[in-house]
């Protein structure tokens, strides 16, 4: 498989864009806890369609996490990564099988709708304040596993229930990402046998990854300059704009 033949017929121009984009996103990541699965489909989707997205974002994220891994390891809660791993081991392969027999326009309505609704559910659970145990985590972490196996920018729900188990700051973003490599791995081993791992989906996840990994070192240098509710507010914006163009777009393709 020639992995550069995955950029044909895609700018120079284009490239740095996604390269762009990619940086900031883990900058993002590692402010807030997520960014780069809600982030790179507004790129992606015009670029190269919904299809190769979540394939193409699971296994950047190995870079992308194991990144905020090297910098936040020592405040990962490992008890509670490995419940949310064990109970949703199989609900992620479930789900990642379930995007695999998706058109082009559906997966387009299906990251679409879990963008917009992404925003809404990480402020409700903010507001309410939930509080969990490690069993409501538990199965929590089985609904997580089929939305986070077929769509991209889910993470917001991770992050949500592991708030609502009582972790807190820089815990939850390492936690989130030890629990986020393994779910990853998962998802590429279903795409990978269902034949979806294609030379274009390892050109732009090696991209994006590699051009993301400096991402977490620079949020954590800036964590204390700059005010993680500003970056929060921007990506709430531009996941909403982007859901919307790209449900509208998949609606105009079916219609």
């Amino acid at each position: 498989m020639n992995i550069l033949s995955g950029f044909a017929d895609i700018s120079l121009l284009q490239l740095l864009l996604v390269a762009g984009v990619a940086l900031f996103a883990s900058v993002i990541g590692g402010l807030a806890g997520y960014g780069t699965g809600a982030l790179m489909p507004l790129v992606l989707v015009p670029l190269i369609g919904a299809e190769p997205v979540v394939p193409i974002i699971a296994i950047s994220a190995i870079f992308t996490n194991l990144s905020r891994m090297a910098a936040y390891l020592r405040y990962a809660d490992r008890r509670r990564a490995v419940i949310v791993i064990v109970a949703g081991a199989l609900s992620t392969a479930l789900g990642a099988y379930g995007y695999t027999r998706l058109t082009n326009s559906g997966a387009a309505l299906v990251i679409g709708a879990m963008l917009i609704s992404s925003v809404p559910l990480r402020r409700l659970a903010r507001r309410r304040d939930i509080r969990i145990g490690d069993t409501g985590l538990g199965l929590g972490a089985v609904g997580y596993g089929v939305v986070v196996g077929g769509t991209s920018g889910s993470g917001v729900i991770l992050l949500s229930l592991l708030m609502a188990a009582g972790l807190q700051g820089a815990a939850v973003i390492a936690t989130d990402a030890v629990i986020s490599v393994v779910t990853s791995l998962i998802k590429i081993s279903v795409f990978g046998l269902a034949g979806v791992v294609t030379a274009q989906v390892l050109a732009f996840a090696l991209l994006i990854g590699a051009i993301s990994f400096p991402g977490a070192f620079f949020a954590r240098a800036f964590v204390e300059r700059m005010p993680v509710h500003i970056h929060t507010a921007i990506l709430d914006v531009a996941v909403i704009i982007g859901g919307v163009v790209m449900i509208s777009s998949a609606l105009r393709s079916l219609f």
